[in-house]
């Protein structure tokens, strides 16, 4: 079995990002990017920290939801919670 698929697009692509539509977006624009913003890579822990016990399927689906609820993962704002 191969490491990697043909998208629907024609590009070569991880096999993971198979097995739901919300990863196509993700596997092209994020995961492998390094980030050196600090709200950017605030955002991922915080993302990252959420997904322990769910899938990240889950987490991707609900991500404008939890921008909402943490003022767009403003940490000067969180930090006044």
């Amino acid at each position: 079995m191969s490491a990697t698929i043909v998208g629907p697009d024609g590009k070569l692509r991880c096999r993971w990002c198979d097995a739901a539509p919300e990863f196509l977006a993700y596997h092209d624009n994020e995961w492998g990017f390094p980030v050196s913003d600090d709200h950017r890579l605030f955002e991922k822990l915080s993302l990252e920290g959420f997904q322990s016990g769910l899938s990240w399927r889950t987490i991707l689906a609900k991500r404008e939801n939890f921008r909402a609820a943490f003022h767009d993962f403003d940490i000067d704002r969180i930090a006044r919670f």
